[in-house]
């Protein structure tokens, strides 16, 4: 095992209605002037923006509202936010919504709390000091940012998606009732579901150092996920199935399913990334169809881990070989996405790539990483393209 720092300051409300409690979180931490983001429509049309403006009117505290964060959030959304803050001096930022709201509200705190171009951050040019504080009314669980210090940002001019993390940027609250998730489309849930599991394997698979209570933690929180995004598929509606999903988001991605490790591979979500901002696909969905692609290219190189994954997770007969074991765990788990009706590949996604587009997108890749990156196994911009094609 490596040595590792743990830190989760994000205050959880978890439960029925817990919305309502708003107002008095935001006086906790601060808040007197309010900046509400959330994306598209269903927010409205659900009736919880209303309810969250109704409770805050009730409470004396001022807002202003910005909607318009979409999926792969846009770097000019967060300009447009960064201004209207300035504008109205505001002091809190509140994203109602999924990950897509939240990444956007902390790319907006990080560009109030800091001078400069907010895209450097994201680019890989400087570090953050500071970021505005922000909490968050969760309705889609999937990318855990309600308790991470990572977000994702797309650049329009390029069409460049890049990812930044800083305990900055971990929001101070997160309302999470998972009543709220109920009205989600299936394919939004089942893109959901594959994000969590993407952020424990991404850390699971690795060639670092590994803890046991780790390993059992990450194993069962996969397991969880895997059998109730089943019954969501089903139920839609079923509460409890709603609420270990809900949990399963943050835990996921606040840190504790990587204790101990090297920090986890990373690989699938950077090679998604490309995907995402070029094509604009939904992460979830876009992290399945590479998913395969990339394990049947690595695996080799960390097999006790992905013969341990195909026990313990996708709990396939432990008979034949080491490296058969992983190949029916790697089995496994596409037949576990095709069951959701997530894709495995590109062309199931409705990616028509040329070879071109490819490449292209594995040189973007190269440079979002810095030439290499991988833990299971060191990728370059080969290697990267090797896997793009392999998902075609």
């Amino acid at each position: 095992m490596f040595d590792f720092n743990y830190f989760t300051p994000t205050k959880v409300v978890f439960g029925k209605n817990t919305e309502s409690r708003v107002a008095d979180l935001i006086r906790e931490f601060g808040g007197t002037k309010i900046l509400i983001h959330y994306g598209g429509g269903s927010v409205v049309r659900s009736g919880l923006l209303k309810s969250v403006t109704d409770t805050l009117d009730a409470a004396n505290i001022g807002y202003v509202t910005l909607g318009g964060a979409v999926p792969n959030p846009h770097l000019g959304l967060v300009y447009e936010g960064i201004e209207l803050c300035r504008k109205e001096n505001v002091d809190f930022l509140l994203a109602v919504g999924g990950g897509s709201a939240i990444d956007s509200a902390k790319a907006i705190g990080y560009g109030l709390a800091n001078e400069g171009d907010v895209w450097d951050f994201y680019d890989y040019k400087r570090q953050a000091k500071g970021c505005m504080p922000l909490g968050v009314i969760l309705t889609i669980a999937a990318t855990g940012s309600e308790m991470s210090d990572s977000s994702v940002i797309t650049k329009e001019d390029g069409l460049v998606k890049r990812g930044y993390s800083s305990d900055y940027g971990r929001p101070k609250f997160a309302i999470m009732n998972p009543e709220l998730t109920m009205t989600l489309p299936d394919y939004q849930t089942a893109c959901g579901c594959t994000d969590i599991m993407m952020h424990t394997m991404e850390r699971y698979f690795t060639n670092g150092g590994n803890m046991e209570i780790t390993d059992a933690l990450a194993e069962g929180l996969l397991r969880t996920v895997k059998k109730n995004a089943v019954i969501l598929r089903d139920d839609p509606k079923n509460y409890d199935a709603r609420a270990e999903v809900m949990w399963a988001g943050s835990l996921a991605h606040n840190g504790l399913t990587g204790c101990g490790n090297d920090g986890g591979d990373w690989m699938t979500h950077k090679l998604e990334h490309e995907l995402g901002g070029l094509y604009d696909v939904a992460h979830g969905a876009g992290l399945a169809a590479i998913w395969g692609s990339w394990a049947r290219y690595v695996y080799k190189d960390c097999l006790a881990r992905f013969k341990k994954f195909a026990l313990n997770v996708m709990e396939v007969e432990d008979y034949g070989s080491d490296e058969e074991i992983a190949l029916s765990g790697i089995e496994a788990m596409e037949e576990f996405y095709r069951s959701i009706n997530m894709p495995t590949n590109l062309r199931e996604l409705g990616v028509e790539a040329t070879d071109d587009d490819l490449v292209l997108m594995a040189k973007k890749c190269a440079i979002g990483v810095g030439g290499q990156m991988g833990s299971a196994k060191v990728l370059d911009e080969k290697a990267m393209l090797a896997i793009y094609r392999a998902a075609m």
